[in-house]
């Protein structure tokens, strides 16, 4: 067959349900005798417990029940990550509360409104307790401790044995500390979860709607924290308003609202308001990096030696892990570094749990990397472009198992570099950069780069189903998509197996009744590793239909293709086709159909380079974004169209954390970006024109030699645009700006210039860690 769609852009064929307000949330989800929910939350950081009334609200107009911990016996929902299995979350706080916005009661009610008035009714005590808001001083030795009982606030953590040996040989050592700020998610749609119930004479015990990224995830989590079978757990996620890493697992609310369903016998919904949402989902990144880069005169990196804090929130959010995961495992980048000594701590705090976002660690080890390019640069007197190319991993080198433990499946790190530096015009813009800076214009040209690899898919791996019917084909598959583009690009990968026109596959996912098993979409998984499941799942479609065709046409099966019309016919001869509602009748009462569970060989490593140009007004230290190049390279590019909307989403992402986004908490743990009016999320008013493009590098790991891409332009724009401010400034001594880089914060470090230093000592507590044991597992898996 020729004209394959694979590699072109094809439009996405679930916009339109979107953009015609067809979509179907939990939101608008009907239900005959539906209940709502609403929680009573914590006002305070640390506090014990000691009373709670809920009467009042019980006895309120609309309201069915006002209930605390005890009235409701809940079981705790297993983590989506085990940091310390010492620490666990209630689903409503018992005898303590450990951030702001911690729930403690709920309400049930007939509307909404009733729930809302209802709310106000709850009488909580509290007797507060010290609050650790910020995860170094956590580590003090007189910080107050989220849980006595483990002695410090490290939930976990290690030490490498090679500590500052990792430098040695070194002729020059650069230092940063790097705040990697602690950023919140934001999806269109918060959390949102519906419950029926149902009973032995029913299919399942509870059907949940929710709005989630893995939902099978949550029917196991589910059926384990209730002791439910499996099979008796239907779980369905309609139209999900983005992820990004904060929708894994069953939660807390989750949970409870179960609990109500069953205890009430009526469905149940929450709908997460935008506040409780900046509150109660986890946030992202929060690590601060301790880095020292040695290297020789000539440029040559020796060694590298990390010590991190991540910080996990309350309950030892797993987002403080990652600091010990993938952010250890991606520290070398793209560069040959002969050492690498790393420490890493997850450090307890009195703040809203740390979860994923966009990455999940290994933006976080790019930025920390790419920064530390920089500063060798400008401590070197060289250009950053230079000791890059200097430093990379050459070709010739792949598979490349790298210091810390992955495996790198294939890589040019120089070609998406030198290509975003070509689109950019680099030599020209340092023209100008120079040009200003000698005619004192007050608005400074800043221009920064940044080469990075990341790690995507690996680990467990996924199923998918390709039926062929008389009208068309259907597609079952595991991963669930809120945003992708899924049913597009696996309806392309069927149509490109069998033939079959892209509007005539129906798409079926997200419903464990209706698919058996399933990963989820997380880690930029879903096209290398659902994609190679259709792939195979469609390949055994077609060699049962070319035996069948084989019969009716009296020829060999070897010799059946697919022809340019979407039918089978006999290589060679023009005239001799079946249509493949011929072939499906052929099979009788039988489906013409086939299921895999593919198995990928390995994670597999996509990598880029990235240009950002901004401009700073030096008299106020505003930042600009002028330009953002970005050159991803993701393995073979199936559809161009969905891969520029993932760049473009991506760099939008990047861009706000390096610029604008930051959760903040006083030193009492209250929030002081609580809402969309305190959070700096930008608008596309505040975002420059995207300048994407891709080079493909296959990997051998699939057979679709695909690499993700859902998360590679957060992890190259971030550390390119930091950079970029940085270099416009640099010609005044400014070395490092921490993000986001605030007019507050430019405006300072052009003050301070050259006396601002940006490194101290790390927390006593790295020196206290137990060593890292040699056989510790490497991680050769993206998270979320």
């Amino acid at each position: 067959m020729v004209g394959s769609l694979l590699g072109t852009e094809v439009q996405r064929v679930e916009d339109p349900d979107l953009l015609r307000g067809r979509g179907t949330y939990i939101g608008n989800l009907a239900a005959d005798g539906l209940l709502h929910v609403g929680f009573v939350r914590s006002p305070l950081a640390h506090a014990e417990i000691t009373s709670i009334d809920a009467s009042e609200a019980a006895a309120a107009p609309g309201v069915v029940g006002a209930y605390v911990a005890a009235d409701l016996d809940l079981p705790v929902p297993p983590p989506f990550v085990v940091v310390n299995p010492e620490v666990t979350r209630p689903p409503l706080a018992t005898d303590r509360v450990r951030f702001v916005g911690e729930p403690v009661a709920v309400v049930v009610g007939e509307s909404a409104s009733a729930v809302a008035d209802a709310l106000e009714l709850v009488d909580v005590d509290y007797r507060e307790l010290p609050v650790v808001a910020d995860p170094e001083r956590a580590l003090d030795e007189d910080a107050e401790l989220q849980f006595p009982e483990l002695g410090s606030n490290i939930a976990a953590g290690y030490r490498d044995r090679a500590g500052d040996s990792a430098l040695d040989g070194a002729d020059v050592v650069v230092r940063a500390r790097i705040e990697n700020q602690r950023v919140a998610v934001v999806p269109l749609e918060g959390n949102a979860v519906a419950v029926q119930p149902g009973g032995a004479e029913q299919d399942h015990d509870i059907t949940v709607h929710v709005s989630t990224q893995m939902p099978h995830g949550v029917r196991a989590g589910l059926a384990k924290a209730f002791g439910f079978d499996l099979e008796r757990v239907r779980v369905i996620s309609p139209h999900v308003g983005g992820g990004f890493g904060g929708k894994a697992g069953a939660i807390s609310e989750h949970v409870v609202a179960v609990g109500l369903a069953l205890k009430l016998g009526r469905p149940v919904r929450w709908v997460e308001g935008r506040s409780e949402n900046m509150q109660g989902m986890p946030h992202g990144r929060g690590q601060v990096q301790y880095a020292e880069l040695g290297l020789r005169r000539d440029g040559r990196i020796v060694g590298m030696r990390c010590r991190v804090v991540g910080d996990c929130g309350a309950y030892a959010g797993f987002g403080g892990s990652l600091a010990l995961g993938p952010t250890r495992t991606m520290a070398q980048g793209v560069y040959d570094i002969p050492r690498i000594s790393y420490d890493g701590i997850a450090s307890l705090t009195n703040t809203t749990p740390v979860g994923a976002f966009r990455g999940a660690g290994r933006p976080e080890s790019a930025a920390m990397v790419e920064r530390m390019m920089d500063l060798a640069a400008a401590e070197l007197g060289v250009d950053p472009v230079a000791l890059r190319r200097k430093n990379f991993l050459v070709p010739d080198s792949f598979p490349y198992k790298t210091v810390t433990g992955a495996t790198y499946d294939s890589g040019e790190y120089a070609v998406p570099f030198d290509e975003a530096l070509r689109l950019a015009g680099y030599e020209e813009l340092r023209a100008e950069q120079a040009r200003r800076i000698e005619v004192g214009e007050t608005k400074l040209l800043g221009i920064g780069v940044s080469a990075y690899v990341e790690i995507t898919g690996g680990g467990s791996g996924e199923y998918a189903e390709v039926e062929v019917h008389a009208d068309g084909a259907r597609i079952r598959v595991g991963t669930s998509a809120h945003g992708q583009g899924h049913a597009t690009a696996f309806a392309m990968i069927v149509n490109d197996t069998l033939g079959i026109p892209v509007d005539k596959i129906e798409f079926i996912q997200s419903d464990t009744a209706e698919v058996p098993r399933g990963g989820g979409t997380g880690g930029s998984r879903s096209l290398q590793i659902g994609g190679s499941a259709v792939r195979q799942a469609g390949t055994e479609v077609l060699r049962r239909a070319k035996e069948i065709a084989a019969s009716r046409l009296e020829a060999s099966a070897d010799d059946i293709e697919v022809t340019d019309a979407g039918e089978l016919g006999v290589a060679g001869v023009p005239g001799a086709t079946v249509t493949w509602a011929d072939v499906v009748s052929e099979v009788a009462d039988e489906r013409l159909a086939a299921n895999v569970d593919f198995a990928p060989d390995g994670a597999t490593f996509p990598f880029g380079g990235h240009v950002s140009v901004v401009e700073i007004d030096v008299e106020t230290g505003f930042v600009t974004p002028l330009r953002h190049i970005a050159v991803d390279d993701c393995g073979r590019v199936l559809n161009p169209l969905l891969v520029r909307g993932q760049q473009h989403g991506g760099a939008a992402q990047g861009i706000a954390q390096a610029l604008w986004e930051q959760v903040t908490f006083d030193a009492d743990g209250n929030p002081e970006t609580a809402t969309l009016a305190d959070y700096a999320i930008p608008s596309a008013a505040e975002l420059p024109f995207f300048e994407a493009s891709n080079t493909e590098t296959l990997t051998p790991l699939n057979p679709l030699g695909a690499k993700g891409i859902g998360e590679s332009a957060t992890v190259g724009s971030t550390p390119a645009v930091q950079n970029a401010v940085v270099d416009a400034l640099k010609h005044l001594g400014v070395r490092h700006v921490d993000m986001p880089a605030t007019p507050e914060r430019v405006w300072r470090a052009i003050r301070d210039g050259a006396s601002a230093t940006c490194w101290q000592e790390p927390p006593a507590a790295f020196a206290t860690l137990p060593l890292r044991a040699d056989d510790t597992p490497d991680e050769e898996e993206a998270v979320v």
